[in-house]
């Protein structure tokens, strides 16, 4: 007889739609905060305001793309593998072979452009035959000389290529890349945030309309409503990364969301990782023009000089160059070599065919790490600024508790 007593005595109240709406508005205005927490995360992915970064926002993530790429670097690449290992997987003996291919079909206008801008008018002079044989000699010695030049590039990539800074300079640069990464990698995850919300917010709103009638004080209301905000949001994103090893509860088995489906998210980082971050011709361009170049030049010269080297071609090219000459182009011959190497090696339908042998592995190491280590894949893109997150949930629930009174509960 309790039950229809509370029932009846609360039906007959004047404020009974208010008490009915309290679940409802809850459910609904959590949904609402956390959607639009979920797009504070990641948009605008450039600032928009007057005042960077006071009078305005900028998505957490597009706004800390370093930090955020140099996090995915230390905790998840750096445990998958070295860029030697990366750039192995992408079969270098092909590589030395698509490169070598493309420059022997212009292999006389190259050794033109480069004699010529050492003694131009004797190099003209010539006659056919001899600069036949420097032409001969260069394509005959190319195939071998770039697979032992990769090799070695392979073998000091470490000391070639800072990985951290190559990343960090391409995230910074296109601020959607990591803001993609992201989203594609986390998509379920982040969709089941904002749908479970609102189930949770339902769910407090229930405790909330039972609190507030045992304790009718009108300005609990909007107090209720800001522990819950906050309480919802820490709960929902919670679920996505904990617990973080499962756990079984008589016939259900429990963990978290994101960890859960580290198989199928293996393969779309590794994907994402292998055709946009370390492309081959990302990585090469760095090789060759990037903070390390003139070590990779001293490479270059070390393994090209020897072609200078034969008699046939060391004779013709004194002969023709002089001294003085034939020692400027041992010089410029490294310079010339980074032009050639660079457009084969970012041609687009290369670099997806190799992506395919980095995706396998990288998808492959990715599943073999502790739970601890996956985490880090997407939990970077919240834990440091996820107060944000919470405080939004309060401030959100206090308004919506303040208008759901004056409307409700006069």
């Amino acid at each position: 007889m309790g039950g229809v007593d509370f029932w009846a005595e609360l039906t007959s109240r004047p404020d009974f739609w208010g008490f009915i709406s309290i679940p409802i508005v809850a459910a609904v205005v959590t949904w609402a905060h956390v959607w639009m927490a979920m797009q504070m995360v990641f948009y605008p992915v450039h600032f928009v305001g007057v005042l960077d970064p006071f009078l305005g926002w900028q998505g957490i993530v597009p706004r800390k793309a370093r930090k955020m790429s140099n996090i995915l670097v230390d905790k998840t690449l750096a445990k998958i593998g070295t860029l030697s290992d990366f750039m192995r997987k992408m079969e270098p003996e092909r590589i030395s072979e698509h490169v070598a291919k493309a420059v022997e079909v212009r292999i006389e206008d190259y050794v033109d452009d480069l004699m010529s801008e050492q003694s131009p008018v004797l190099w003209a002079n010539l006659p056919r035959v001899v600069r036949n044989r420097v032409y001969n000699h260069a394509r005959s010695q190319l195939s071998k000389v770039m697979g032992k030049l990769m090799d070695d590039i392979i073998d000091n990539a470490e000391d070639l290529v800072d990985v951290r800074e190559m990343i960090g300079n391409q995230v910074e640069a296109d601020r959607h890349l990591v803001v993609r990464m992201f989203m594609e990698v986390g998509n379920k995850e982040l969709a089941f945030v904002i749908r479970v919300s609102f189930f949770i917010g339902l769910a407090f709103g229930v405790l909330q309309m039972i609190l507030f009638y045992f304790i009718p004080a009108h300005w609990m209301l909007p107090a209720y409503a800001a522990v819950l905000g906050f309480l919802t949001n820490w709960i929902a994103l919670s679920m996505v990364f904990r617990p973080l090893h499962p756990v079984r509860f008589g016939p259900w088995r429990f963990q978290g969301v994101f960890l859960r489906r580290q198989n199928e998210i293996a393969d779309k980082f590794a994907d994402l990782a292998a055709t946009e971050m370390l492309t081959i011709g990302r990585i090469t361009r760095e090789i060759l023009v990037g903070r390390q170049a003139h070590k990779t030049g001293l490479l270059i010269k070390k393994h090209l000089s020897p072609m200078l080297e034969a008699p046939v071609v060391r004779t013709t090219l004194q002969l023709a160059m002089g001294p003085d000459g034939y020692a400027g182009l041992k010089s410029s011959i490294a310079k010339k070599s980074t032009a050639m190497a660079l457009d084969p090696l970012e041609e687009e339908a290369f670099n997806k065919d190799r992506a395919k042998f980095l995706s396998k592995f990288l998808a492959e190491r990715t599943r073999a790490l502790s739970a601890e280590e996956f985490q880090d894949l997407l939990r970077p893109a919240f834990q440091e600024d996820e107060w944000i997150f919470f405080v939004l949930g309060a401030i959100t629930g206090f308004l919506a508790g303040s208008l759901q009174l004056a409307l409700g509960f006069q």
